[in-house]
Formats: structure tokens, sequence, C-alpha cells
């Protein structure tokens, strides 16, 4: 009988890629997770892994075997849900993930209505970015979870995973007020062909933290105008981006929602992007009570409409 947690461990491995980033997440030592997977090998009775020094990859029977770990694992989450729904009281926690924006604009008037509906969950956030998001859902650490998605930098696919979309924004390009210096000096390419974008191109830039989603939607963006944005500054607090927008730092990419109330000396110029905010969540475990009960919360109260 195959066990489901040394499937687990597979699973992680075909995601993560190495035996010691499958161990640091799940807390094991990565000998406890190698002789796991050599465990589920005799198991089986074929080979999963195979090792060249230092290095494992899935055998064709292994990639094989993770496609039905998903399958169980879905399966267990469907049950644990319809477990907790035959409970009469909706008690407990719920961890859930959310990236800063959300933090900030969507998640206070959800939680405010979720502690009125059902004061017996006790929800825990966790500030993430989203491109942190998918491991930490399928390890446990989070129930649910808010992400994003750019235009430019669409979700990777996770069979693991399931979602809901939640809200679309519209992105704004933050420049400096054209009666300044900066501006000025810097709106100096004539060829930009009325590419909001490319007309900075000269300009120094503020992006997000590499490895995020915002940095990567920030260098795709300028990339599909014709350039490379000198990035000088990276920051991931749009209220602070806006902020050094107005004295003249850079220019920015700046969400619907981060730009909600820019200080003086900011323009914003909508663009034809957006952003996509969906609700995360394990495969299978969308019907849990305390995950519906979240996800209504969210939709009862998130901020609908774009900018006029």
């Amino acid at each position: 009988m195959l066990d489901v947690r040394r499937l687990r461990l597979l699973r992680e491995l075909a995601h993560r890629g190495t035996i010691a980033a499958v161990a640091e997440a799940l807390a094991f030592t990565p000998s406890a997770v190698s002789q796991q997977l050599a465990v589920l090998e005799r198991e089986a009775g074929a080979a999963l892994l195979e090792r060249t020094g230092r290095r494992v990859r899935l055998t064709p029977a292994g990639v094989a075997l993770v496609g039905h770990a998903e399958a169980v694992l879905e399966r267990l989450e469907q049950a644990a849900a319809e477990l907790a729904a035959a409970r009469t009281d909706l008690t407990g926690t719920v961890r859930i993930g959310a990236f800063p924006t959300a933090t900030r604009a969507i998640l206070p008037a959800a939680l405010a209505a979720l502690d009125r509906d059902h004061p017996g969950l006790e929800p825990m956030v966790d500030e993430i970015d989203p491109a942190e998001v998918a491991p930490r859902l399928r390890a446990g650490d989070l129930d649910v979870a808010l992400v994003h998605e750019y235009d430019f930098v669409p979700a990777a696919p996770d069979l693991a995973l399931d979602s809901r979309p939640l809200l679309e924004e519209s992105m704004f390009l933050a420049s400096p007020d054209e009666a300044g210096p900066p501006a000025e000096r810097w709106d100096a390419y004539d060829g930009a062909g009325g590419d909001p974008l490319a007309r900075w191109r000269d300009a120094p830039w503020i992006a997000s933290t590499p490895g995020t989603l915002c940095h990567a939607m920030t260098v795709r963006a300028c990339q599909a105008a014709g350039f490379a944005p000198r990035i000088r500054h990276h920051v991931d607090d749009f209220a602070t981006v806006l902020a050094m927008v107005a004295i003249g730092q850079g220019v920015a990419l700046v969400p619907e929602l981060g730009a909600a109330d820019p200080p003086g000396g900011v323009r914003l110029v909508e663009l034809p992007m957006r952003r996509r905010t969906l609700i995360a969540f394990r495969r299978g475990s969308g019907d849990h009570p305390a995950i519906a009960a979240f996800v209504a919360a969210l939709r009862s109260s998130a901020p609908t409409g774009r900018r006029a």
C-alpha cells in the first residue's frame, strides 16, 4: 500500500526540484526525505527517481505517480471538507496569505464581515508575495490566499491548487508632474510613437524586489515597449513608491488599489494593462466551510469598479 505522506514528498520533489528544498519546506532533514522516498520506491515496486551525483529527477513512473498523488490528495481535501461541513459549529483557525496591497485594501472589510457572520472562526493573516503562495498552500502552512497575476505575468499552472477570480484592476504609469524639472529632463525620447512607457525609457524606474511578480511585471511591460528599464530603487510598498515618484526619484507602474490616494506632484496615466486578484486554495478544499465562509466575506466586501 502506498503511503500518502510519502506521496506528498514525491509531489513536492516534482515541484521544488531538489531533496534539500523539499526537506527545508516540510521541516525534514534531507536524509529523512531520501529515506522516505526510497521506501516509496520499494512500495511502488519501480524506480521513481534517477540519481546523478547529488541531483535527482523523476523517472516516467515517478511522473505518473505524481499525477495519481495529486488526485489522492485532492480527494483527501474533499473528505476533510465534508467532515467539517457535518459539524454544527464553524470554529477553528483559517490561515490566510495575502500580498501587501490586499492586506491593506481588501482584507480589513472582509475580516470584519467574517467576524460578524462567523465569530467562532479565528483568521490568521500572513503577508506574503504571491510568488511564495503555491508552495506554502501545498505544504499546509496556509489554507487560502489572495494572489494576483498581470497581463505580462500570468499565473503558472499548479495541479495541486484551485482558484476563483475576485477582482480586476487597471494599471497606471506614475510619473512626476510634467511641470517639474525631472519630467523635463527625462522626457526626451521623441520616437515613442505615443507609447506611454517608451516615453520614459531614459528615466530611472522604481520597481518591486527582484523575484516578485510585481518586479517581473515592470520589466516585461517595459521590454514589450521596446526597452529595458533602468531600475534605480526596489520598493514593495506602493504608497512609498508614489512618494518617491513625487520627489522625482523615478517613474513606476502601480495597480489601481495601490494608486488610490496619490500625493501631490504625481501624474497617473491609465494603461491598457490589468492586474487580477484571485482566491487560491488547495484543490478539493474549496467547499470546506471555513474557506467558503472566508470567500463569501471577500466577495461581499471587495472593492468593485474601475478608477474613474
